[in-house]
């Protein structure tokens, strides 16, 4: 039996929601901002699939992905195909002067393992992504007064 771990964390970010979505949809670039992916390469032959590699901790784990929704400018969804079982999604909701980055994600864990994991590494896993929230905002600011 497995359990899926879920989490969610979102930012307000002071630049346009074009902006912000246009730097999320560059998917090999989401290693400027988020730390524990070391990877991201878009499948030439298949660019809706992207090989992950997560490296943070000592551990190590890659998945193909699957673009499975793409609404512009409101969402991105996605689904693992090989590899460590994951599903997500990465919201955007506009407020005009900024804009509302929500991710929402999931990974598989073997049922026992996973209790004790949520309840051991839970906070640790949403306050990691937090950071990198905080750091695509960084990033978005900065390209935004590039321009």
């Amino acid at each position: 039996m497995t359990d899926w771990l879920e989490h969610t964390v979102q930012i307000e970010v002071p630049v346009s929601i074009e902006l912000a979505w246009s730097l999320w949809s560059d998917l090999e670039q989401m290693t400027i901002w988020m730390k524990w992916i070391e990877s991201v390469k878009i499948l030439a032959e298949n660019p809706e699939l992207s090989r992950w590699k997560l490296a943070t901790g000592g551990f190590n784990f890659t998945w193909l992905s699957r673009i499975v929704q793409v609404v512009p400018e409101q969402i991105i969804e996605w689904q693992s195909v090989d590899g460590l079982p994951n599903k997500g999604a990465i919201r955007f909701y506009d407020r005009k002067d900024s804009c509302i980055v929500k991710m929402s994600f999931a990974y598989a864990v073997p049922g026992i393992i996973g209790k004790l994991m949520d309840s051991l590494i839970g906070d640790i896993v949403e306050s990691t992504v937090m950071a990198d929230l905080e750091r695509f905002k960084e990033y978005a600011i900065a390209k935004r007064d590039e321009k």
